[in-house]
């Protein structure tokens, strides 16, 4: 079984978040640490780890996960000029909780996404 994280305690609001949206299958909130101006995560209420986790049963939530970016990307303005998604997976994939999360960022040209070099 998955240990639970700091975002198990945000989708049952045990510790304040700035959440955006929640239903029964995803909560999505404010990134504490925003690296745009827009800057959203979007996370499943049921605890997968990483994207290696997933299973063919977690499609309905993941499916959940975009709509529910792309719905947040209209409601923050972001979507006329464009966003990028981003799913980080495991240590060198940059994941620091481990329970999936859907970024969701925005507001300002992004650049390339990784450095060439």
């Amino acid at each position: 079984m998955a240990e639970e994280t700091i975002f198990s305690k945000i989708i049952r609001k045990e510790i304040p978040a700035d959440i955006v949206y929640q239903d029964d299958l995803v909560t999505a909130f404010r990134d504490i640490n925003p690296q745009a101006p827009a800057h959203i995560l979007v996370i499943p209420n049921k605890l997968i780890p990483t994207m290696d986790d997933v299973e063919t049963g977690d499609e309905a939530v993941l499916g959940r996960m975009m709509t529910v970016a792309s719905k947040i990307a209209r409601e923050e303005g972001i979507a006329d000029d464009g966003y990028r998604l981003m799913i980080n997976c495991k240590q060198h994939g940059g994941q620091e909780v481990y329970h999936i999360h859907l970024h969701v960022l925005g507001g300002r040209p992004l650049g390339p996404m990784l450095s060439r070099g």
